[in-house]
């Protein structure tokens, strides 16, 4: 009896190591979805350029929800205008845009993502912002942008004023939630995770309206008929910048030489046509996005 029970035992655990080493392998050679995961609080050493090309796989993490910036489209693939300059990466440094591994995070989950060591660097519309710069290293800038508010047109917020006693969407850890909770105290934010919750939301009218970058808020309206951005533009004029970990020179040093040599193409403008030209249309100037070079005029 007794020799049955250890026998009885050991296939327990036997299989309790295959299920828990199954349950990890979530995800696909080409994109990991590892935004949901709460296990970010670790640090890890950043990996060198050398490590990176051993490797043969840069990581790089991307909104997969945040149209048409970094977003899956309906056959599964990862587009936008972040993301054509992650390909860009991977093919000047491994000679391949295959060879970039797309991670999808949230906007609160960034720097996080990269003190743990899940990526190399951050491509995700990252405002620049001092208190982000105590815990990332930014690179030279991309674009630029403000902040801007999209409500339906048959209750339209053109004035902050009008936000008083209704309710304000936004994205936890983005600038946005941190400018209106500081500039605007009084006013009653409603936050959510993930840039789908927050359009959800809006449409369904869990929320009067949606504070976010003007650039998304003007693609997002331009889009979707019974809304409007009826405040373009509020907040300061912000920079938008490659992240990678603290203290990851190598790397930096490498991405602001990228930035630099990519100038000469116009290699951002015509990221801009390629990815939002069809959705802004004539509404935006080029101009007021675009940074090349990494010269803000």
């Amino acid at each position: 009896m007794k020799k049955f029970l250890g026998v009885l035992l050991s296939i327990m655990l036997v299989m309790g190591l295959l299920v828990g080493c199954g349950s990890s392998t979530n995800g696909s050679s080409s994109a990991s979805n590892d935004a949901g995961s709460s296990d970010t609080s670790g640090s890890a050493k950043a990996r060198t350029l050398d490590e990176i090309k051993e490797d043969g796989k840069i990581k790089i993490g991307v909104f997969s929800d945040k149209n048409p910036f970094g977003y899956v489209d309906s056959n599964g693939d990862v587009q936008g205008y972040d993301v054509e300059f992650a390909k860009r990466i991977g093919k000047d440094l491994l000679g391949s845009e295959d060879e970039v591994e797309f991670v999808y995070v949230e906007a609160a989950s960034r720097g996080e993502y990269l003190k743990s060591g899940k990526v190399d660097i951050i491509l995700a519309n990252f405002t620049v912002t001092d208190e982000r710069k105590e815990a990332v290293d930014f690179a030279l800038p991309y674009m630029k942008v403000a902040l801007g508010i999209v409500s339906p047109d048959n209750e339209l917020i053109t004035d902050v004023d009008q936000l008083k006693d209704k309710k304000l969407i936004v994205v936890k850890g983005t600038t946005a939630e941190t400018y209106f909770s500081e500039t605007y105290p009084d006013l009653t934010l409603v936050k959510y995770d993930e840039y789908q919750e927050a359009y959800d939301a809006l449409l369904d009218g869990r929320g009067d309206a949606f504070a976010t970058d003007n650039t998304e808020a003007l693609a997002w309206s331009n889009q979707n008929e019974g809304f409007t951005t009826g405040i373009e533009s509020i907040g300061n004029i912000d920079t938008i910048a490659p992240a990678v970990q603290k203290g990851n020179t190598e790397l930096l040093n490498w991405i602001n030489d990228e930035i630099k040599s990519l100038a000469d193409e116009e290699f951002f403008l015509n990221d801009y046509k390629k990815t939002l030209e069809p959705v802004y249309g004539d509404a935006v100037n080029p101009e007021d996005i675009v940074v090349e070079g990494g010269e803000v005029n």
